[in-house]
Formats: C-alpha cells, sequence, structure tokens
C-alpha cells in the first residue's frame, strides 16, 4: 500500500535534511509503526506521505500511484489524525464531523456511531468550545475515520490521554486493522506501538535505524531473567538469567528454603531496544481526560 525509497527532506531555512535516504514499505492491512523521539522526523515524514510537504527527493508510492502525480481523489483515501486537535469550536461535535465529511464524494461511517465509540454520544450536539482537551483529541481521532479511508494515518493517537480512553482508541485501531485498513502510526510510546503494530522502524536524527516486528527486536537484547520474590526475614528479590536456570543451584536453594510470593519471566522492552539500538530514550507524557 505504501513504498518509500530513498526519501530526502530538507526544510528550505535548514542547512541539512531532517528526513535522510530512508526507505521502507507498509504491505496492506498492517500496522506500521514509525517510532522514534521529538525531532527524530517522524512528523515530517507524515506530512509527505499525506501531501502536506512537497519538494522532496525521492519515489513514493501510494496504492501503487506515484504520489506526486496523484489526484485530489488520494485525499478520499487517506484519513489523518494529527497530533494536536483542530476542531471548529463554535460548532457542536456532530457539526464538526458533518462539516468535514462534506469534502469527500464517498460513502459515509455513521457520525453518531462514531462518536458512541468514543464515549461522546451524550456530547453530540455540545459546542466543542466546552470539550476538555481530553474530549477533543477523540474526536480528532474519529474524524479520521468519517470517510472510511483505506489507509489511515495516525500521529500519536493516544498522547494525553487517560488509560481509559487510550484503551478505546487502541481497540479501534485493532477493529481498523479486522477491517483490512493500512495503518501507519507514528509515536514515541513503545507500550502503545508494542501492542498495536505488526513492524515498527526505528528513526533517530532522520535515519532509519532498523524495522522489525516487535518480538523480534525485543529479542535483540539475548537477554531473559526471571523474577524470585521469596520471604527469608523479610520480602527479597533477586534475578536469575534464564539461560542455564535449570542447573543453577543459588535459584534452586531459594526454591527449596524459602517461602515464594511471585515468580515470574522478564524480557527487554521496546524502548529497552531502542535505547540499545539508538542511543536515544524517549520523552513520554501526561494525560488528560
Amino acid at each position: 500500500m505504501i513504498e518509500v525509497r530513498n526519501l530526502v527532506y530538507k526544510y528550505p531555512q535548514n542547512k541539512i535534511p531532517t528526513v535522510k535516504d530512508i526507505s521502507f514499505k507498509i504491505d496492506e492491512g498492517e500496522i506500521f509503526g514509525f517510532l522514534g523521539p521529538s525531532g527524530a522526523g517522524k512528523s515530517t515524514t507524515q506530512k509527505i506521505l499525506i501531501k502536506l510537504l512537497s519538494g522532496y527527493q525521492g519515489e513514493i508510492k501510494i496504492i501503487d500511484r506515484d504520489l506526486k502525480s496523484s489526484t485530489n481523489q488520494f485525499y478520499s483515501r487517506i484519513g489523518v489524525c494529527f497530533e494536536l486537535p483542530n476542531h471548529y469550536l463554535k460548532l457542536t461535535a456532530l457539526e464538526n464531523l458533518q462539516f468535514f465529511t462534506t469534502f469527500y464524494n464517498v460513502k459515509k461511517t455513521s457520525l453518531l456511531n462514531l462518536l458512541t465509540m468514543v464515549g461522546l454520544e451524550k456530547d453530540a450536539n455540545t459546542k466543542v468550545e466546552r470539550f476538555s482537551k481530553g474530549m477533543k483529541m477523540r474526536l480528532n481521532f474519529i474524524r479520521a475515520l468519517a470517510h472510511n479511508p483505506q489507509i489511515l494515518f495516525l500521529d500519536e493517537p493516544t498522547s494525553g490521554l487517560d488509560p481509559v480512553n487510550a484503551r478505546k482508541i487502541k481497540d479501534i485501531i485493532h477493529e481498523q486493522k479486522r477491517l483490512g485498513k493500512t495503518i501507519f502510526l507514528t509515536t514515541h510510546n513503545m507500550y502503545d506501538a508494542d501492542e498495536l503494530c505488526d513492524r515498527v522502524a526505528f528513526i533517530v536524527d532522520g535515519k532509519l535505524e532498523i524495522t522489525d516486528t516487535p518480538k523480534n527486536l525485543k529479542q535483540l537484547s539475548g537477554e531473559r531473567v526471571v523474577n524470585i520474590e521469596y520471604e527469608n526475614g523479610g520480602v527479597k528479590s533477586k534475578d536469575f538469567m534464564l539461560e542455564g536456570l535449570a542447573d543453577n543451584n543459588e535459584f534452586l536453594n531459594v526454591l527449596r528454603k524459602n517461602h515464594i510470593r511471585s515468580i515470574h519471566s522478564q524480557e527487554a522492552t521496546l524502548e529497552d531496544i531502542f535505547i540499545k539500538v539508538t542511543g536515544k530514550k524517549l520523552k513520554q507524557n501526561g494525560y488528560s481526560d
């Protein structure tokens, strides 16, 4: 559905490119995570793919058509959720969605159903100026679905949301994949990426460092441990390497001589691997309702 070859982009005011010769492919029905810290080139790449930025070098094909030669029909096939919500504040939530769908000559999704999916059905006729930040973000997300696009571009779709509403958004993303939609997800939230994405690409300073499935990437560390918590004159906790565990006498003695409270395996997180591969850390945001 999306093929990018040797993409380079430099903002006119900058001396060096923001995006530096990156290439990747995204299959139909795949959730592809584009992961990196702020300023890495994630949003710039997305803006190029949705035709907000031109003047790039390289080749881009979306739905088997060169992006530079695509017509306005292209916009009917994509849905975009920007990181920062932008709405007509004097209109209600329903009026905002209704106005937006007039831009597209395609079969529309039920707008009330969309509002219900994100818990905004009771606020359908409330002016958006009275919405909290979290409510605006949820409205921003479902607006991208309103015209039933083939490809979704989601920029930090759960950023700033409380856990309950973030869960709703992630469930909808899973459902969109089940319906066959292709999803390009840009985020610095490694937990969301691990849960949602079929494959992820790490981007740092405009370069793609590595692309693979979350499972394969987490196995790169080669370090899996077993954590055991036990009582011995107090609560104690100790980690043991998983490899050779059956012959580890210290581990076996802990099992034999103590009351075991819990025991579980641990593996590297996607963020651990990101730091290991790139040497960079990722910033996490707070949330709102």
